[in-house]
């Protein structure tokens, strides 16, 4: 078939897949396709690098359920490819696409890694002291239900534990998610309050950075590569980030 990889492309397909499964704590099928002419690999020109990615898993506990990114007009150093390495003699600027879905965002919440992130950083929820119907009052989450309904929202159901009384406190919230100014982080606005009312604006607060702090694209950043969001897609049970991706390295075994 002319369009199968020729062998110097396959080789650097595998080192590029192996490098960046190493930096992830679970894949479900990742895949990298090289394509250029041995002519140009020699001159240490790729014409398109493609990844696409399903089930990724990061460091952090957070799953990614589809990332594509695409590079196109790569300079790499020809002499990288002999040792079956992408090395690249200067940075390139890729299109990338990540979906998460409602359940990858409810595992970050419910996570033992973001409870333990709480825990290490008192600005969080993990005993947080908050007013809370005019008390100061220790906070402990116990579940976050984090629902994407569709009409482009978010929507959060929390359970809270007051430490000094030992009650829970269930809050209820919907939101539009939008991209910050630096295209790094998802905040949220037009917070609408259900048959709940509001018990605090601090608790809300909360749980509004913690949203934020997980949908933070720096957490989805690989090494060498890192994410900047342009545009938010919000659908029933999914969320779509379009990104521009800054490459300055390719991982490779």
């Amino acid at each position: 078939m002319p369009d199968s990889p020729g062998l110097g492309e396959q080789a650097l397909n595998k080192a590029a897949e192996i490098g960046l499964s190493s930096q992830l704590d679970e894949v479900e099928n990742l895949n990298v396709d090289i394509k250029t002419d041995p002519l140009k690999l020699v001159q240490g020109e790729v014409d398109v690098v493609t990844i696409e990615g399903e089930g990724l898993v990061m460091q952090k506990d957070l799953r990614m359920e589809e990332l594509q990114m695409q590079m196109t007009s790569v300079a790499i150093n020809p002499l990288s490819v002999a040792f079956g390495k992408i090395e690249l003699t200067k940075p390139t600027e890729a299109k990338a696409q990540v979906v998460l879905t409602e359940s990858d965002i409810n595992r970050a919440f419910n996570s033992e890694y973001v409870r333990c992130l709480r825990r290490a950083t008192p600005t969080q929820l993990q005993s947080q002291k908050i007013h809370v119907n005019g008390q100061l009052r220790t906070i402990e989450p116990q579940h976050v239900d984090f629902r994407l309904p569709g009409d482009g929202k978010v929507a959060l159901n929390a359970t809270m534990k007051l430490v000094e009384t030992g009650e829970n406190q269930q809050v209820a919230f919907s939101a539009v998610p939008t991209i910050s100014g630096n295209g790094k982080t998802v905040a949220l606005e037009n917070v609408e309050y259900g048959e709940s009312e509001e018990i605090s604006p601090e608790l809300t607060k909360a749980l509004i950075d913690q949203t934020s702090e997980i949908l933070n694209l720096s957490n989805f950043d690989l090494d060498g590569i890192s994410l900047q969001v342009n545009q938010l897609k919000v659908e029933v049970g999914k969320l779509t980030l379009q990104a521009e991706a800054y490459v300055e390295k390719i991982p490779s075994a």
